[in-house]
């Protein structure tokens, strides 16, 4: 779905300059060389009618066109460095913004995500800033340069002649109250075809993210009915905005035409009753011709305006999701640094107002160091717990601490530090083995590699890859097994040497032999670090120095597996079935 517009933000032009400000200098030079080249198309009318009284009185014309060779060969340099320097200013906008937007998504909150589409929030940082460099120089620059050189040209024709000035402006008045009607239709348009792109990219997002199940489910028709709709909704909302902007381009131009065949029928009956002379006619029409420019630069200003305030719009929606605070990353704790002690008190949690309690007043304490075990039927709130732990949501009531010291007073960068977490489906990221080894420690050396991969037994599988660590895993690892993917979350995670290490069923895809292996390297880790592990497995469950018993949303149980196996009815019915329920 796309992001509902919560509040009422700034205007769009407000916005823009807030985009702009760092560059004003560059676009500020821009602005004036662009103005100079208007100054010098300004002076050439005036040349020409030195020209004509000059060809009309004969006299010698050389100078006249020296001074009109000049004049244009300074324009056309003038022009040609100011389009350059405006257009680097509006790439470095688009970078700007694009950086901006790319921090602050990637410090959005889970719970903001989770109700965002990615596909829409990746055409917000790619096609909706790339609007931003046509509203930054035509639009905002455009407006400028072009109303001064506007306002210029309209002195100047005053100065040749105040009756045919008055003419004209009559004809250009028309014309802009037939586009004072068509523009706010052009805002309206863009906006909906940006809306539009956003939706289609979050349907190719959704498609793409689940291909082998699209496939294998035989719904491509399906599913390229759904994106051929999204395009052609796009492509529908884009031809209106079209379709109104040129109309008012159009406007513009006829507005032109207009004006310079009423100049022209006026200024000839004023020449014909010597109100005016012949030079000063051409001089005025040369005007007419001139204010073309400036005319249809400010009406493009206007509409490409309206596409970018729609873009600006969009923008800013995404900038009003709920983001954590920005922070420096912190350090991970240093080797032997003591574990971490846990304990939840009476909290309370669901994941939206709209739905039930997920959590109905957990508590438990988990000492520091030995490994606790979390089990209960699927939906139970297990994985729950450690998505709170991270504090990627907050309990509604109660409180969760660390070491005595509320989550809520800890630093996000400094928590996440002392923490490791294996997600219950492993992901890995697009790239190396390597890569995605180092995500959350890119200081380890070789030495704490190797030994990692050894730990999680990885290292087989390095040696049987064509470029070791260095080979590329695939989109999403998908060049990797589960069972390879699961471990090398689990290095991942073990890498960054935490004090508290979260395993959400991290041995589910793993076969008998290695999930045997790495329950060992747990139980090694647990002597020195608090492990917390959601379980899976039997054969986890029993070696563990404390199980978590959870159903409904509630703690019913703590002990060993010897003590709940005869005092927990729940417990024993899920260890005779060997923990076979999953999730939650």
């Amino acid at each position: 779905m796309s992001i509902a517009e919560t509040q009422t933000g700034p205007p769009a032009w407000r916005l823009l300059l807030t985009y702009v400000r760092p560059h004003r200098r560059a676009l500020f030079a821009g602005a004036v060389l662009s103005l100079v080249t208007g100054a010098t198309g300004l002076l050439l009318p005036l040349v020409a009618r030195e020209l004509i009284d000059d060809l009309a009185h004969d006299r010698a014309i050389a100078g006249a066109l020296l001074a009109m060779s000049g004049l244009v060969v300074a324009n056309a340099a003038l022009g040609a460095v100011g389009s350059y320097v405006l257009a680097r200013t509006a790439e470095s906008v688009v970078l700007g913004a694009r950086r901006s937007l790319s921090s602050y998504l990637l410090r959005l909150r889970i719970a903001a995500v989770d109700r965002t589409e990615p596909g829409d929030l990746m055409a917000r940082i790619t096609s909706d800033t790339t609007l931003l460099r046509e509203v930054t120089t035509d639009s905002l620059v455009g407006f400028g340069t072009g109303g001064l050189t506007l306002l210029a040209t309209v002195v100047m024709m005053g100065l040749v002649d105040p009756v045919l000035l008055g003419v004209t402006l009559a004809v250009i008045l028309g014309a802009g109250t037939v586009l004072g009607l068509i523009v706010p239709r052009i805002s309206r348009a863009s906006r909906q075809a940006q809306d539009a792109v956003g939706v289609m990219g979050a349907a190719l997002e959704r498609t793409l993210g689940a291909l082998r199940t699209v496939k294998a489910s035989g719904a491509e028709p399906r599913e390229e009915r759904t994106l051929h709709e999204a395009a052609e909704e796009s492509w529908r909302q884009s031809i209106r905005a079209a379709k109104w902007s040129a109309a008012a381009g159009n406007t513009a131009g006829l507005a032109m035409q207009i004006a310079f065949i009423t100049v022209l029928a006026v200024g000839g009956a004023r020449v014909a009753t010597d109100a005016i002379d012949i030079g000063t006619l051409v001089a005025f029409l040369l005007y007419v011709f001139y204010l073309m420019s400036p005319i249809q630069e400010v009406v493009g200003a206007i509409t490409r305006y309206q596409t970018g305030s729609a873009a600006l719009a969009r923008i800013q929606e995404a900038l009003r999701l709920p983001a954590e605070p920005p922070a420096r990353p912190a350090e991970l704790p240093a080797p032997g640094v003591r574990p971490a002690a846990l304990a939840f008190r009476d909290v309370r949690f669901r994941y939206a107002d709209d739905l039930p309690y997920v959590h109905h007043g957990v508590t438990f304490d988990v000492p520091a160091q030995g490994m606790t075990a979390f089990v209960g039927p699927s939906g139970a709130g297990k994985t729950t717990v450690f998505s709170l732990i991270e504090r990627f949501y907050e309990p509604e009531s109660g409180d969760i601490t660390l070491d005595g010291r509320s989550l809520v007073d800890w630093e996000l960068a400094e928590l996440r530090a002392a923490i490791g977490y294996v997600e219950q489906d492993a992901p890995v990221l697009s790239g190396s083995l390597r890569d995605n080894l180092l995500l959350g420690n890119a200081e380890a050396d070789e030495d704490t590699l190797a030994g990692v991969l050894k730990t999680s037994r990885l290292d087989g599988l390095v040696a049987r890859l064509p470029h070791g660590l260095d080979t590329l895993v695939g989109h999403r690892g998908t060049k990797l097994s589960g069972g390879e993917r699961q471990r090398v979350a689990i290095a991942r995670a073990l890498l960054r040497r935490p004090r508290l290490l979260l395993l959400d069923e991290a041995t589910s895809q793993l076969d008998a032999v290695n999930e045997a292996a790495l329950r060992d390297t747990v139980a090694d880790v647990a002597r020195t670090t608090t492990v917390l592990v959601v379980a899976h497995r039997l054969s986890t469950v029993t070696t563990a120095d404390r199980i978590v018993v959870m159903d409904a949303g509630r703690v019913r149980a703590v002990g060993t597996h010897r003590e709940l196996v005869t005092s927990d009815p729940l417990y024993a019915e899920l260890a005779a079935t060997q923990f076979l329920a999953t999730g939650g």
